[in-house]
C-alpha cells in the first residue's frame, strides 16, 4: 500500500496534481450550479412578468 502512495517516487508531483484537478472539478460544479440557479430565477422572473402583462 505504501508503494501506491509513494507512486514510484513521484508522489511529490502527482498528489498535488490530483489535488489541483479535484479543486478545479469541484469549482466547476459549484460555479455551474450557481449559474443554473441564477438562470432559473431569471426565467421565473421573466415568466411572471409576462403573465402579469397578459392578464386583462
Amino acid at each position: 500500500m505504501t508503494e501506491f502512495f509513494a507512486m514510484g517516487g513521484y508522489a511529490v508531483f502527482l498528489w498535488p496534481a490530483y489535488l489541483v484537478t479535484l479543486i478545479a472539478i469541484v469549482a466547476n460544479v459549484l460555479i455551474a450550479r450557481r449559474a443554473h440557479d441564477g438562470a432559473k430565477q431569471e426565467a421565473r422572473r421573466r415568466f411572471d412578468l409576462e403573465d402579469e402583462g397578459s392578464t386583462t
